[in-house]
């Protein structure tokens, strides 16, 4: 699905409409108020915090770099989860799931993020499974684990460097 990045707030190229409609320019017919873009972006504070992560502790980030990047992962996520809403929207289903993105990365070529996520989706299960069955107050299930849980996919990303 090549047409079906944001940029264009008049739909993709397969005819479809584009759920997203960038910098605040409405829809043409007036049928879908435009989302404001304090709305669509991750907060950038979100966006440095994890990209200080991975640099050096004296390295420094400029606005402009974290404010591409802002715009980046949001456009991605966009990007992933409306291919994931057309494969519900096609089985008539309502709520899209952690194996339905799974299933958009692969179907969108981004082969090397399909195993990580599916190793974290997992993880996340087992934790959340743990915590629905009570034992939320012993190793499992607990903050930490929570923050465990969220650094994993960060992990598995960054353990192989190019």
């Amino acid at each position: 699905m090549v047409g079906r990045t944001g940029s264009s707030p008049e739909g993709s190229d397969d005819g479809r409409e584009n759920p997203i409609s960038f910098a605040g320019a409405a829809a043409d017919d007036g049928s879908s108020p435009a989302i404001k873009e304090q709305d669509r972006l991750l907060p950038i504070a979100n966006v440095g915090r994890i990209m200080k992560q991975i640099l050096p502790p004296n390295a420094k980030i400029s606005k402009e770099a974290k404010e591409t990047m802002q715009e980046c992962v949001s456009e991605f996520i966009s990007f992933v989860t409306g291919e994931a809403s057309d494969r519900c929207r096609k089985e008539k289903r309502k709520t899209v799931n952690g194996d339905d993105i799974c299933w958009a990365l692969a179907a969108l070529g981004f082969d090397d993020y399909v195993e990580p996520m599916k190793r974290y989706l997992l993880k996340y299960r087992e934790v959340e499974g743990d915590r629905a069955s009570g034992s939320g107050a012993g190793s499992h299930g607990g903050a930490g684990d929570k923050k465990s849980v969220g650094n994993f996919m960060f992990e598995a990303s960054t353990s192989r460097r190019y």
